[in-house]
């Protein structure tokens, strides 16, 4: 994909603007962000076991992505990022605001990890291929989805693996992380687009139409005394795992 594209791709740039007035508050666990500081133990489960299927890693090790390179596409300010980063990886993290860059690159200084950000889109940015690639809530804010995930494949390295995660469009979605989440604050007002949510099925067709196949797919529920975590009910998100076909 050449920059020419890159309007079509891009993150709207009212979605940039709203989640960079959020990048100060990003870290804060009890902040505006609260939500994906909740989900975030149960995607990086997800993208742990990934990598060990994927990779043949030992499931012991505390490095398992050491001597591999990594990219987050839409970092915010690097909750993913500095994970990735601990489990060995040489982290690059991509997103449309500046401003959760800069919070992204202060939060990694101030913790002594050293991870590459960048602003912009990653169709424009001269950055190579990576052996794990991740886009998690990502796709439900771009404009042209398949446009977005052939730049997205076209960032994977030979034998490299995609794990991206979305919300399902579903009646209970639209009931639960639309209107309910917004109502009581659990997410910022104006996060979720529902028409613009992804089914399971919507997301395979996409990805084979750029060249990669799923190979595993949990959904990520809540229940209550349990909270978050993996199950097999996709109805409010799911998250998955891809590779090149063949």
């Amino acid at each position: 994909m050449g920059n020419a594209n890159v309007s079509n791709v891009t993150i709207r740039p009212e979605e940039a603007a709203f989640f960079a007035d959020l990048a100060k508050d990003w870290w804060n666990p009890k902040g505006k962000m609260a939500s994906l500081h909740q989900v975030n133990p149960v995607r990086l489960q997800f993208i742990r076991e990934a990598v060990d299927a994927h990779f043949d890693t030992d499931p012991r090790s505390i490095k398992p992505l050491g001597g591999k390179t990594a990219l987050d596409i839409g970092c915010g300010a690097g909750l993913v990022c500095e994970p990735l980063a601990r489990l060995g990886a040489q982290v690059t993290g991509v997103d449309a605001a500046s401003d959760n860059v800069a919070a992204a690159s202060a939060h990694a200084k101030a913790s002594g990890l050293d991870i590459r950000y960048m602003a912009g889109e990653v169709a424009s940015l001269d950055i190579g291929t990576f052996d794990l690639v991740t886009s998690l809530e990502v796709v439900e804010h771009v404009a042209d989805k398949r446009a977005f995930l052939a730049d997205v494949a076209a960032r994977l390295a030979p034998g490299g693996l995609l794990v991206l995660s979305t919300p399902n469009r579903t009646p209970a979605s639209r009931l639960l992380l639309v209107g309910a989440a917004e109502a009581v604050g659990y997410v910022p007002k104006g996060t979720h687009h529902w028409e613009d949510f992804v089914t399971p099925e919507e997301l395979e067709e996409l990805l084979a139409e750029v060249g990669l196949e799923v190979t595993h797919r949990r959904g990520i529920a809540w229940r209550p005394g349990k909270g978050l975590h993996l199950s097999d009910d996709e109805a409010l998100n799911y998250i998955l795992s891809a590779r090149a076909k063949g």
